[in-house]
């Protein structure tokens, strides 16, 4: 998987509302209900990273904030792989 340049990455950040472009990863931080709703959102979205095979950073914090990354480490920065996941959440 390619990483993909500075501009590839800006492009794309269009797609998706309120992620960001962090050096060396995309990410968001979803704010939820309360702790009741951000646990399964947790689980929802690493279910997802598990049937793709594509991990993310997840941290949960604030009783109800979630904080997710995305990079491809084995290519050494953000590929489209990132952004499919991205894609879901």
């Amino acid at each position: 998987m390619e990483v993909l340049s500075h501009k590839e990455i800006t492009n794309k950040l269009k797609e998706i509302a309120g992620w960001i472009f962090n050096g060396n990863d995309i990410g968001k931080e979803f704010s939820l209900k309360d702790f009741k709703s951000a646990l399964p959102f947790v689980n929802k979205i690493g279910a997802e990273a598990e049937r793709i095979d594509h991990h993310p950073d997840i941290f949960l914090h604030s009783w109800n904030k979630v904080k997710i990354t995305i990079s491809t480490e084995s290519a050494g920065g953000v590929t489209q792989d990132d952004f499919n996941l991205a894609k879901k959440n």
